[in-house]
């Protein structure tokens, strides 16, 4: 591969040439393993087509449609017969970002707790605080017309005053959670429903990993609990612990070539170098704003730096990362969520889960690599980490709308990367002239429509 005389890295004709709408379609199909190899999964037995069907009690319906769901989406449609039957079995769900897969758990909380009993009966755990906030809302929102108490097991949201937290629905990260059993803050002999989102991030990082264990060997044992695991991606050592941490569980899959999504269109920038890459970025900013952009980072200090020379620039952006304070990450996100902000840079610390339903653009800065990955042994491997890809782009495209995604090509080892993320996931990336900035602005802006 060759460099031009501009200092770009040229693809072969063929790969240039090729358009937008080339990207291959993908069908939307829901795979459906029951536990109970005796029965049939495909029976109408395990499939609805509205949520009337599911036998909820009525101030729960009412919450549904309050919260504008009108009929299941296609992962509940084959999700929720199974979660909410009698007795309760466990799941392992796999399903990309953006199909109702954080409703349907929830839902299935909200229909376990007995609301006589004030005592923890759901507890659910999640990566991160921002994503813990997001279900909360998801709770807070569906239980609005039943007696629902909730309460947080997040750094600086912990319970005030008594001792023991006697909400029905607790959510939360890992470490947090142990701590608070452990003090007997939450007493766990009524949990009924054990729930992992971004299940695969849970099991796999060494401290969020052993965490997680250590809550669900604090849980009653021999009693009827239902564990429920959901996350987009699952990979295939992952897939083999969450068989062990839900034993005998219905699992629900997409295919892994249909987890890139199929409505989101990925390009690639061709940078000279570093520099280089902020230049485009900033000549993008009006891009960036037409609806809301997250730009992922490597580096916290990359993060912040972008964002002071854009802020120095007169751009209006706002950075966030894990090495920022408690209350100042919740102000972020919520005033991005709210649109005060239309620029997020960001590290991985929102890659997965987060829905903000006005982005329609990320831009990864840098690709994610696995040796960023606390668990990953090789400090020195270099290789992209492909699940993380998808759940970063997975941020745009929400709920099938159309997204794009742009990744910064500087070097022969980040174009070694790109290419190995396109056949990953099957999936062409199209190449952006950045030498000409009218042109570069043209073809975005007709992917954008």
């Amino acid at each position: 591969m060759e460099k031009d005389a501009d200092g770009f890295y040229t693809a072969p004709p063929a790969a240039a040439a090729e358009d937008a709408s080339d990207l291959v379609k993908s069908t939307f199909q829901v795979h459906v393993t029951l536990a109970d190899q005796q029965q049939n999964p495909d029976s109408p037995l395990y499939s609805v087509k509205t949520f009337e069907e599911l036998g909820l009690h009525g101030d729960l319906l009412k919450g549904i449609f309050d919260m504008g769901f009108t009929k299941p989406s296609k992962i509940q449609e084959r999700a929720l017969p199974l979660l909410l039957r009698n007795p309760p079995q466990n799941m392992i769900g796999q399903s990309q970002s953006g199909t109702g897969k954080t409703a349907a758990f929830v839902l299935t909380m909200l229909s376990r707790v007995d609301f006589t009993k004030n005592k923890p009966q759901a507890l659910c755990l999640a990566p991160s605080r921002e994503l813990a906030r997001q279900i909360m809302s998801v709770v807070v929102a569906m239980g609005k017309f039943t007696p629902v108490q909730t309460e947080y097991a997040i750094k600086d949201n912990l319970p005030k005053g008594a001792s023991n937290v006697t909400a029905h629905i607790i959510v939360g990260t890992p470490g947090t959670m142990i701590n608070l059993i452990r003090r007997k803050v939450i007493d766990v002999t009524d949990v009924k429903v054990f729930v992992l989102d971004e299940a695969d991030n849970m099991l796999d990082q060494d401290g969020l990993g052993d965490d997680t264990l250590r809550v669900k060997n604090m849980l009653p044992r021999g009693k009827e609990m239902q564990i429920i695991l959901f996350s987009a991606t699952f990979p295939d050592h992952v897939r083999a612990f969450a068989s062990k941490f839900a034993p005998n569980a219905n699992k629900i899959e997409l295919k892994r070539n249909e987890l890139s999504v199929d409505s989101i269109r990925q390009f690639y920038m061709d940078c000279r170098d570093e520099e280089h890459k902020y230049d485009i970025l900033v000549s993008l900013y009006h891009l960036l704003t037409i609806g809301q952009s997250i730009i992922f980072c490597q580096h916290r200090h990359t993060a912040d730096r972008i964002s002071q020379r854009m802020t120095a620039e007169g751009h209006k952006v706002a950075s966030l990362h894990g090495a920022k304070d408690a209350s100042e990450r919740d102000t972020i996100i919520d005033g991005f969520r709210e649109g005060r902000e239309k620029v997020l840079i960001t590290t991985n610390v929102i890659a997965r889960g987060i829905d903000i339903q006005q982005v329609n653009m990320v831009v990864n800065y840098d690709l994610p690599l696995l040796n960023e990955r606390e668990n990953h042994g090789d400090r020195g491997d270099q290789r992209p980490d492909i699940e993380t890809y998808i759940h970063r782009i997975g941020r745009t495209g929400r709920f099938g709308r159309k997204g794009i995604s742009i990744n910064f090509v500087h070097d022969k080892k980040t174009w070694a990367q790109m290419q190995e993320i396109e056949e990953a996931t099957g999936k062409k990336i199209i190449r952006v002239e950045t030498d000409d900035l009218d042109a570069m602005e043209e073809q975005m802006k007709k992917a954008m429509k």
